[in-house]
């Protein structure tokens, strides 16, 4: 298995950047590598040039994969000592279901309304079938 790497910068968190990405995703402790480190550096460049052009896509993505990645963990209980491991893939399938709908809610488009499109305002108006010579007055 090729080994990846893992870094973050700070200071280069403006514009569509690894480092931005990984803030994002909280995934910033790159000091233990694939021990702490949920992506890597390869995995994050990949997704945002798969999806150049929707930062939120390529996040998705992401966020799938490590979803993915943790359900498989177990919970583990040793004595005393207990690890509710599907906790936190719970914690990803909800913010995994939350980006979907807000990738889905961008990508809902309105048709322009085909009545008005340069053309003269409607025949009718209101008061139209009003007579003026009829009135009582």
């Amino acid at each position: 298995m090729a080994t990846g790497t893992y870094s973050y910068n700070p200071a280069d968190l403006k514009g569509n950047t690894m480092s931005r990405m990984r803030f994002e995703l909280g995934d910033t402790m790159v000091q233990g590598a694939e021990n702490t480190c949920a992506v890597t550096d390869e995995e994050i460049n990949a997704a945002i040039e798969m999806y150049p052009k929707s930062w939120k896509k390529a996040k998705l993505m992401l966020v799938e994969s490590i979803y993915r990645r943790f359900s498989y963990e177990v919970d583990t209980k040793t004595g005393p000592l207990s690890l509710s491991l599907h906790e936190r893939a719970e914690t990803w399938k909800e913010a995994y279901e939350a980006l979907k709908k807000e990738v889905k809610a961008e990508n809902i488009s309105v048709p322009a309304f085909a009545g008005n499109a340069g053309k003269k305002p409607p025949y009718f108006f209101t008061g139209m079938q009003e007579n003026e010579r009829t009135r009582q007055g």
